[in-house]
């Protein structure tokens, strides 16, 4: 017969007198989309400094190496 012995307060677990420390992980809530209408974002060519913009023809958010902060300084038009 095992006698079992779990001890909350400090994540132990005794068995027939062996004591081993244990860790339990669950996966938490889903947090909200990134966005209300479900758009998405692709940010696979992002580099140092890039800026984040929403690119209408392919309906996502984008963060590249074209659109970056360096070129808004140097190039933008405002």
């Amino acid at each position: 017969m095992s006698n079992i012995n779990v001890t909350q307060n400090k994540n132990t677990v005794t068995v027939n007198g062996e004591t081993r420390v244990v860790t339990v992980k669950t996966t938490g809530p889903q947090g909200p989309s990134f966005a209300q209408s479900g758009t998405i974002m692709n940010d696979s060519a992002k580099v140092d400094g890039s800026v984040v913009f929403f690119d209408s023809s392919s309906g996502t958010f984008k963060a590249d190496s074209t659109t970056t902060k360096l070129t808004l300084v140097n190039g933008g038009n405002f």
